[in-house]
């Protein structure tokens, strides 16, 4: 699709997503999200020639859906339109989480990790080093079954969805609470008896299409199992900076996530000073936060095949329950 078609490409994503038909009202609405601003006559326009294409089908008043033709046009998306789009989603999930630490009610941003059923007991017993020792987002997850539909993805036949806390959570509580937190890069961390030693593979999330941590574990780059137990290994992690005028105010925040069963703070650094060797821009203070995806890197660590999803959508806080009780 040449670039010019990249609002009706957006059309797309929004109409796969949502897993049902939408009419053009609330297309454009969504589409606000994404920055484009297009008023209902215009997105008419765009669906008619995306119907002619054979991309959309018209469902009545219910509005429009996208085709198997429309999915493969996703898939098939040219480099340019896809560069970009991990920095552009994790924002804006950011700004979408809704999660209130007074109330513990709201929305947090989920990943998922896909599992065959006959595996499941396995695969959250390979979890289970991880949850217990902090080196993820939280130890709260959400299941979902074959045929269940969580974000854009629908749970394939014979397999199980474990979802699980995405850090993207964390920028989305400081912004409510006014403090902007900025994505660099996702990595690669060393732990040593539990303490981060350093980055050995970095993936900047303006420049990739893929989660990092998603290649890393397909890449089965990640030891995160040995680093649970205190050994020395290396799991997903994120690098982000906040403003140093509000280091003092998110380490109270940070214990006030943790009584929502929120962590993931491998690291908080000093004002304008390097954090294990990455520099930091003046005024500002270096945060490394786990990845929400590490219980999904220890499931294939213990060889079985996986399907790990960042980002894969906002769910509500009540959905969840501690991975103990499953």
């Amino acid at each position: 699709m040449p670039a010019k078609d990249r609002k009706a490409l957006t059309i797309l994503r929004i109409l796969n997503q949502a897993g049902e038909p939408m009419g053009s009202s609330r297309l454009a609405a969504e589409l606000t999200s994404y920055g484009i601003d297009l008023t209902e006559r215009a997105v008419r326009y765009h669906l008619q020639w995306l119907d002619e294409a054979g991309l959309t089908e018209p469902r009545g008043r219910e509005g429009r859906s996208i085709t198997e033709a429309g999915r493969q046009e996703l898939a098939d998306a040219g480099v340019s339109d896809k560069v970009g789009l991990v920095i552009s989603r994790l924002e804006r999930l950011a700004y979408e989480t809704s999660f209130d630490l007074a109330t513990h009610q709201g929305r947090i941003v989920l990943n998922i990790s896909l599992v065959p059923q006959e595996a499941v007991e396995a695969a959250l017993q390979a979890m289970r080093p991880v949850f217990l020792s902090g080196l993820c987002t939280s130890d709260l997850v959400a299941m979902y079954q074959s045929g269940q539909r969580i974000g854009d993805i629908t749970i394939p036949s014979r397999m199980i969805g474990i979802g699980t806390v995405c850090s993207v959570t964390i920028n989305g509580i400081l912004l409510s609470y006014g403090i902007p937190m900025h994505s660099e890069f996702g990595g690669l961390l060393e732990l040593e008896g539990y303490e981060p030693v350093r980055f050995t593979d970095i993936i900047h999330y303006g420049g990739t299409s893929l989660d990092p941590l998603e290649i890393f574990i397909k890449g089965r780059m990640t030891s995160v199992t040995q680093a649970a137990r205190g050994a020395c290994g290396k799991g997903g992690a994120g690098f982000r900076v906040i403003p140093a005028a509000s280091r003092d105010r998110f380490i109270q925040i940070t214990d006030e996530m943790a009584r929502a069963s929120i962590r993931g703070v491998a690291a908080i650094g000093q004002p304008s000073q390097s954090l294990l060797e990455i520099t930091v821009p003046l005024d500002r203070v270096g945060v490394i936060l786990y990845a929400g995806l590490n219980p999904g890197a220890a499931v294939e660590e213990a060889g079985i095949e996986t399907i790990n999803k960042a980002m894969t959508a906002l769910v509500d806080f009540s959905d969840l329950t501690s991975f103990r009780r499953l």
